[in-house]
């Protein structure tokens, strides 16, 4: 029966990723460190876009290349709590400075 399998989950906020809902593909060692080809996680865009403002492509590479380092981190784990309190469809700006 089509239609009947569950929605993905985010495995870094733990919500699901209903169909509609802005997602994307994050590499768990960015593509110019090495990556390319390498293991990807589905994650909702937000959870996606605050990674790559909390964490240089080196930092992410050398420290943070599991979804479990990233949880660990002070700043997104902030942010998993706080948008783990939003409906799946939530949409927002990325908190917090962008790092160079």
């Amino acid at each position: 029966m089509a239609g009947t399998d569950p929605d993905p989950i985010c495995p870094l906020c733990g919500r699901p990723i209903p169909p509609g809902v802005p997602q994307s593909l994050h590499h768990l060692v960015p593509k110019l460190r090495g990556g390319k080809g390498g293991a990807t996680v589905l994650l909702h865009e937000i959870c996606h876009r605050e990674i790559h403002a909390a964490f240089s492509e080196t930092e992410l590479a050398r420290n943070y290349a599991t979804i479990a380092a990233l949880r660990a981190h002070p700043r997104i784990a902030g942010f998993v709590a706080w948008v783990a309190q939003r409906p799946p469809a939530f949409r927002s700006r990325t908190p917090g400075p962008r790092r160079r």
